[in-house]
Parts: structure tokens; sequence; C-alpha cells
């Protein structure tokens, strides 16, 4: 399975790029000489340029137009999709410094699987985005940046992210408590971001922001045009729509402002740690099906990494094991022998895995192999494993839907939470200088 960030990001790319032949938005046409191509923007040792804000407010534009989202004021949009360039950039700049990179081939793979989403042929693909002048090296690049940022995030944050069973248990009592936990919601959200250790004076700026939206929404305006006017969040060219989200994978501050909303009502101003929230509830809905998941009975090795055992050495290890099993040797007899997991003594038996047991990169491995498969090693914050799966099986899981969910989507909303947080500090810790102002 795929992560799903990566996947939503490279068909969203896909999409607005698409649009964007058909209308013509990033047609290649001849540009006139320009004599200054302005510096706007300088992030560390890189400048963003006139030109290059005005390509990406052009995609914007027809994102928003394709949306039947009101365009928010020229410099408003400006200053929004600035401010995204921005972000993208320390983003990148900090995945080159830290070694993470996108080769080729696994780029040509990524492209591959775009095109058989969406039923094209790569040959059918690269003419639709070249018919109006659209480069598919530009659209390579694209792609490219978006798969960095996705492992970035999924590197920094989501791997690091840890769901206790007390956690799960606590939850769910609170969510009982609510009696809401069989709801979801369709909601739109703004945020107008706190800088981390900010002061009262900036504090206030950013709630007088908050506030000069909702007084825009109270006056009729329309939500979508205000998230893409003042919202801070990454949806924010979208109309702020976070979409569908069940009852217990929402914020306890969210839900408890819109339980008890109507329907496309919007709420006051909330404060979290990350900022102010503007809320519309778009729709509501409860949930009764029974859900089937698909679970995998999963052994594997092991090898942890320190200040003896480097991370080569570890691979190394498991690729010899991999060796014997391949000559017929017994996995649970190599699992007792060199597994540092818990799970060596049973012979490194995980027992059945549900989506979400376990940290992306395992989860990933572990859904490509076939019964009595075992992987080439693979790391994970844990260290380096063999994995094998032994059998799969559709189980009903209704019983355990509430807890399954808990735990997913406590995962989700410390990801969110720590993703806000982390994309904050990496922009505090960079040198960033607006120009867009100069004239």
């Amino acid at each position: 399975m795929r992560n799903f960030r990566l996947r939503h990001a490279v068909r969203a790319l896909l999409a607005l790029a698409l649009a964007a032949a058909v209308h013509g938005a990033w047609a290649q046409k001849p540009r006139q000489v320009l004599l200054v191509d302005r510096i706007i923007a300088v992030v560390n040792n890189e400048v963003i340029t006139q030109q290059d804000l005005q390509e990406r407010v052009k995609m914007a534009v027809q994102q928003l137009t394709g949306q039947g989202t009101p365009l928010p004021p020229r410099p408003v949009l400006e200053k929004q999709v600035l401010d995204r360039m921005i972000t993208e950039h320390v983003q990148l700049q900090y995945a080159k410094e830290t070694g993470l990179r996108v080769d080729d081939g696994q780029l040509d793979a990524a492209i591959t699987r775009i095109a058989e989403d969406n039923k094209m042929s790569l040959a059918v693909l690269r003419a639709t985005l070249e018919k109006d002048g659209i480069s598919f090296g530009r659209f390579r690049e694209d792609v490219r940046s978006q798969i960095v940022m996705a492992r970035l995030r999924e590197r920094e944050v989501d791997n690091r992210i840890v769901i206790t069973d007390s956690e799960v248990d606590n939850f769910l009592k609170t969510e009982e408590a609510r009696g809401s936990k069989s709801d979801e919601y369709n909601l739109s959200h703004i945020l107008v971001v706190v800088p981390e250790n900010a002061t009262p004076e900036q504090i206030q700026t950013r709630r007088v922001r908050a506030e000069q939206a909702l007084a825009q929404l109270q006056g009729g305006a329309d939500f979508r045009q205000v998230a893409a006017s003042f919202s801070d969040a990454p949806d924010a060219m979208q109309g702020g729509a976070i979409g569908w989200r069940e009852a217990a994978r929402l914020p306890a501050l969210f839900l408890d402002t819109v339980k008890d909303m109507r329907v496309g009502g919007v709420s006051d101003i909330l404060r979290s740690s990350n900022g102010f929230h503007i809320l519309k509830l778009n729709d509501k809905r409860g949930v009764d099906t029974p859900v089937i998941v698909q679970q995998m009975h999963v052994r594997h090795i092991l090898i942890k990494t320190n200040e003896l055992v480097s991370e080569s050495e570890a691979r190394n290890r498991l690729l010899k094991l991999k060796e014997r099993l391949e000559n017929n040797a017994d996995f649970a007899e190599l699992a007792r022998v060199h597994s540092e997991d818990a799970s060596a003594a049973r012979g490194g038996d995980l027992g059945w895995l549900s989506p979400g047991d376990t940290v992306p990169e395992f989860e990933r491995a572990m859904n490509v192999l076939k019964p009595g498969q075992a992987s080439d090693p693979v790391q994970t914050p844990f260290g380096w494993h063999l994995i094998q799966v032994l059998a799969r099986r559709n189980e009903d899981m209704t019983k355990e839907r509430q807890r399954l969910l808990a735990r997913q989507a406590l995962r989700a909303r410390k990801s969110d939470e720590a993703y806000q947080e982390w994309i904050r500090q990496l922009r505090d810790r960079a040198f960033i200088e607006y120009r867009l102002e100069e004239k």
C-alpha cells in the first residue's frame, strides 16, 4: 500500500496539471523579454523571483476557479502563494541537507503509477501535459518535490508518533461520554498560525487577522474565498476543505464545537497551541456500517543499530539471514537466535496485524509480500527488519471498530499537530526575507 499522503499529493498535482492543460493555464507561450526578474523573497541561500511567483499564482487561480471558489484579491493571493512556496523551499532544503533523495528510478516508478491510476499510458500522459506546452521535465521535478516532502514528513513526523493502549482506552472513554463517537462531520477550516514563542503583540496581531476573517464570514462572504485569503493551513487553496472526518478523528477542541453546530454554521474563533481556528460545518451524518479489514499474520527479525552496529552492518546481517532462508533455513529458529525484538522468543511472531498497527515503512513492506515470502531488509525507526507474511484474512472488525478508529484518530491528530509544529520550527530556523512589497 502506498503512503496515502504521497498518493494524494501526486494525484492532486496531476489533476491540476491536466486541468491546466485543458484550459491552457500553464501554456508556455513566448515570454516577453523582462529587463529585471525581481527577487521577491530570499530563503536561506535561495531566491524566489517574481516570475516564479506568477507561475505559481496562475496555477492557484486555475485550481480555485476549477473548484468554483471566488478568487481573493490579487495581493492577498500572491502573499498566500508566496508563503507556501517559502514553506516548500525550507522543506526541500532540509531534505537535501539531511540526504533525502528520490532517484530517477523511484521517480519513474511513481510517474508510472500516476499514469496507471489515471488509466493512461505514459505516452498519453506526456502528450496530455505537453499538448499546450507543459514541460514533462517540469512535471517530473514537481512530482519529485512532492515525493520528497511527503517522505520528509513521514521521516521527521509520522514515524515518530507512538500511540499506547492506555491512550486508546482513555480516548474511547472520553468519546463515549460525549455520545458522538458514531458521527461524521464534513468540515472546512481556517487556521491563523501563531509563531512559536510569540510575543503578546504578535499574538494580538494574529488574533486581529482571525477576527477580520470571521467578520467577513459573518457579513456573508464565501468561506472558500475567506480561507484562500486568510488561512495558513495547507488546504487554504482548496477553500479550507477538510472533508469528512469521523468524530473520533477530530481534536477535542473541534468536536466540542461542531457537535452542537447546525449544518452550514460557522464557529467563533477557537484558540489552540497552533493558533486561531474558524470552523464551518458543511454536513453531518451517522455511521453504523460494519468494518471489514484485511489482516496479516506476520513475523519478523529485527537488528537494531547503535554505536557498535552501523546501518550497513545491520542490513548486511539481514541479507545473510535471507540467503539462509532461501536455502530452507527455519525463519522462527533464525528469529529466536538473531532477532533483537521482544517477539524473538515466539520465533518473531507478531500475530495478526491490522492496518495502522505498525509504522508506515513496515506496513508498506508487508503489504506487497505474498504468503511465505520474506522481504529484503527494511529500515524503520526501530532498526532493520526481515519481514515474512504467513497468511492474510478478511476480518469483521465491527466490535473492534471504535478501538481501531481511535488508534487511527489519535495517530492522525498527533501527526497533524506535530507536523504544524515541525513546519513552524523549520521556518523559524531559516533565514527568510520578504521583498514582495518592494516597488
